[in-house]
């Protein structure tokens, strides 16, 4: 045999050897890559896998926490939990035909006195949140209602009574705006990083206490976990359960029986009152009237009853005045008046001036109520007959006086102009006004004129555009009492396990400080207990023979309606006050004829006494 000449086959170069060796090298890369990784998704991670391939068949149902109690100093229950029926849809028992389904809304829908159309709607939109739970379509039907449904399961395939804890206050409408009220979560506070953890359907504070400490009143839902195939039916029996866990308790500094006291004080006329102690700021009544039963919320409020307590026509009940009253206070600002002019230098507390009934200035008249000339007189004598000339002398030196803003500093420091910063959702600011507040309004033409010295001489007595709440002046007086500590009213005492068990106390920031000169402070209060125990005294004819000493102010502010409004703010027990009691009624008129006799009640509950004696009628007025 012999090669054939024309066979010439080509030669494996060296180029080409090292390439099929990469193009090699590379395959065998790959493959072992993905050997090792299905080495590795079936042994090492095949158990992981296999889990939560287990967890796609198991789903959980939640079984709603009741929320812990609240109750106040003495461990009275204030809020609790109570049961409630509700009608609720199973999604796993519903019909399967549209049309079938539809029966059933109509028929639970003529049961509970709704439309089917809204039935449909309520089911339908809680169920795509969660497929898996039933949708509560009624809470708190009757038990002739859930008698019916049961006699007539076979008429209403998927619809179940449960048992839920609604809230209840047992105390109606005492209390109330403190309390607040509880309601389903709204979709944006379920995106909010406070309601963390909370679930379409859960009902969470919306105002008052029930918002302030939501967090410690709310409790951990619990669970049953129930297997479903792969279209979401459930199939067999529960698996587990998870208990719910009930909120914690919280206890209030309050006491039930001065809450108590206050509200059956104001008889149901629009006003405010608060009662604190004034070392600590610890609140032990506040309350606003017109005032409103909160079991109206528990479960759902009806469109009806929640445009009725929003109306003006019915007061706005509410409103909690106490913390939100926009205020002129009368004459009850004259403490801040007098601490101003004795600490900024305008008068010592033997500084006399004469007062002749009226003062003018500028072409105004300013007189003193009911045009009483009280002659010469300091300080002290000027708070116990509550000498408006007095104090509109004040008013006219400070304005022309350094910035012109000496009442307005002092006003902030008491704490006007500023929230008081208690533990409660809604509190306003108010107006201390100033020349820059007025003459902005007058550039922007929301007013007829800029400021004038008549603004401040109106200020000096708590009159004009002056805005404040009883919670504030409650602070201002609260700070002149102790000694120039601006304390911050706190209604939490602490956070406590079902039995009552301390777990958290609830500790208020450090009081601001102010500097108020011993001998100042001392005049002041001097000339408040002679307006409620010497003759002359505004509130004297109250106070004369209540049994225990206080020092206390008067109030009578003229409003925009032309109805005066009444104030009192008392000290109690008079020269080392632990408490101040605040208290306004609008339309009262003078502050001894009702707010005294108001704050003369809480007074009577907060120190225990047997207060027997009667109010004279006709009392001084101011």
């Amino acid at each position: 045999m012999y090669l054939d000449s024309r066979d010439r086959r080509p030669s494996l170069t060296p180029q080409l050897a090292m390439r099929v060796a990469i193009l090699g090298g590379i395959a065998l890369l790959a493959f072992a890559l993905i050997f090792f990784r299905l080495w590795y998704l079936q042994v090492l991670s095949g158990e992981s896998y296999r889990a939560e391939a287990n967890d796609n068949r198991v789903r959980e149902i939640k079984v709603q926490a009741p929320r812990g109690e609240i109750v106040d100093r003495e461990g009275r229950v204030l809020v609790e939990n109570r049961v409630g029926l509700s009608v609720k849809v199973s999604p796993g028992k519903l019909p399967e035909s549209d049309a079938a389904r539809d029966a059933v809304y109509r028929r639970l829908g003529r049961v509970l006195g709704m439309r089917p159309a809204r039935v449909e709607r309520k089911v339908e939109r809680q169920l795509k949140a969660l497929p898996f739970s039933a949708a509560t379509v009624k809470q708190d039907v009757g038990t002739d209602i859930v008698a019916y449904l049961l006699e007539n399961q076979d008429d209403f395939p998927g619809v179940e009574p449960e048992r839920v804890f609604l809230r209840r206050y047992p105390h109606g409408d005492v209390g109330a705006h403190l309390f607040g009220y509880t309601g389903e979560i709204s979709p944006p506070e379920i995106k909010s990083e406070r309601f963390r953890g909370v679930e379409a359907g859960d009902r969470v504070g919306k105002t008052g206490i029930e918002s302030q400490y939501d967090r410690f009143l709310r409790g951990r839902n619990g669970a049953t976990r129930v297997q479903v195939d792969a279209l979401g039916t459930l199939r067999g029996d529960p698996l587990e359960a998870r208990q719910p866990q009930q909120g914690r308790q919280l206890r209030l500094a309050l006491d039930l029986d001065v809450q108590s006291a206050g509200q059956q004080a104001l008889a149901g006329r629009p006003g405010a009152f608060v009662a604190m102690n004034v070392q600590n700021g610890e609140v032990l009544g506040l309350g606003s009237a017109p005032s409103f039963d909160p079991n109206l919320f528990s479960p759902a409020i009806s469109v009806p009853d929640y445009a009725r307590l929003n109306s003006e026509d019915a007061g706005r009940p509410l409103t909690n005045r106490a913390i939100e009253g926009a205020y002129p206070t009368g004459s009850t600002f004259k403490l801040i008046t007098a601490t101003a002019a004795l600490e900024g230098g305008l008068i010592t507390p033997e500084t006399v001036q004469y007062d002749p009934g009226s003062i003018r200035v500028g072409g105004v008249t300013f007189k003193n109520a009911g045009e009483v000339a009280h002659g010469a007189v300091a300080l002290r004598q000027a708070l116990s007959v509550s000498s408006d000339v007095y104090f509109y002398r004040l008013g006219l030196e400070a304005n022309g006086s350094g910035d012109g803003l000496l009442i307005q500093n002092w006003a902030r420091k008491l704490g006007l102009g500023r929230p008081t910063g208690i533990d409660l959702p809604g509190e306003s600011s108010g107006l201390v006004p100033t020349p820059k507040w007025r003459d902005d309004l007058y550039k922007r033409e929301l007013t007829d004129r800029p400021w004038s010295v008549g603004d401040n001489i109106n200020l000096s007595v708590g009159q004009g555009d002056l805005q404040a709440d009883p919670l504030q002046m409650a602070v201002a007086y609260a700070t002149i009492a102790n000694g120039g500590r601006v304390v911050r009213p706190r209604l939490g005492q602490r956070i406590e396990d079902s039995t009552g068990r301390p777990l958290q106390e609830l500790q208020a920031t450090t009081a601001r400080r102010v500097k108020v000169a011993p001998e100042h402070r001392q005049a002041i209060l001097e000339g408040l207990r002679a307006a409620a125990s010497e003759p002359g005294g505004t509130s004297t004819p109250v106070f004369a023979d209540f049994p225990i000493p206080i020092a206390g102010k008067t109030g009578t502010a003229e409003t925009t309606s032309g109805i005066d409004q009444s104030w009192y703010i008392a000290l109690a027990p008079y020269p080392n006050p632990r408490y101040v009691v605040a208290a306004t009624i609008e339309g009262g008129g003078f502050g001894a004829e009702t707010a005294a006799p108001a704050v003369r009640q809480i007074l009577t509950s907060l120190f225990d006494v047997d207060d027997s004696g009667e109010i004279p009628a006709g009392t001084a007025p101011d």
